[in-house]
């Protein structure tokens, strides 16, 4: 009887290894990031763009107004929406569709505390971003950067 009992714990503890070994862990599946530098395409044409998810729009609470048309056929946006680049030059983000943004060249000619009135930029109507500007332009940024 005791050489019968000098098994149980090897027989245990081979048979605990072997159901232990069966509960491996999942492995994550690879979560999208929120942001990505993307080609978008807009009236027919691919532009570089912004994508987020939509958490992280939330997140970020990016906020868009339309562009107005103005009188002498010049376009209005929030004076929020204009954006400068290295050298000076004027942009806005454009919102073509859901958590999607592209940069749009804008020719600015006047701009007061809350609008700017443009020569040459989106077309009326057209979603521009009011808050969550710099941080797309972040994304843009650190993507050629890595």
């Amino acid at each position: 009887m005791q050489g019968s009992k000098r098994w149980i714990v090897p027989v245990l503890l081979v048979g605990g290894l072997a159901l232990g070994a069966c509960g491996k862990a999942r492995e994550a599946a690879p979560a999208d990031p929120p942001a990505k530098v993307e080609q978008i395409v807009v009236a027919g044409s691919r532009h570089q763009g912004v994508r987020l998810t939509e958490q992280a729009a939330r997140r970020l609470d990016v906020q868009t107004a339309p562009v107005a048309a103005g009188a002498g056929g010049k376009l209005v946006i929030p004076a929020a929406a204009v954006e400068y680049n290295n050298d000076g030059s004027t942009f806005t983000y454009t919102n073509p569709e859901p958590f999607a943004y592209v940069q749009q060249p804008i020719t600015v000619d006047t701009v007061n505390a809350s609008q700017a009135v443009l020569s040459a930029g989106p077309a009326a109507g057209t979603q521009v971003v009011t808050v969550g500007a710099a941080e797309l332009l972040g994304v843009e940024v650190s993507e050629f950067e890595e």
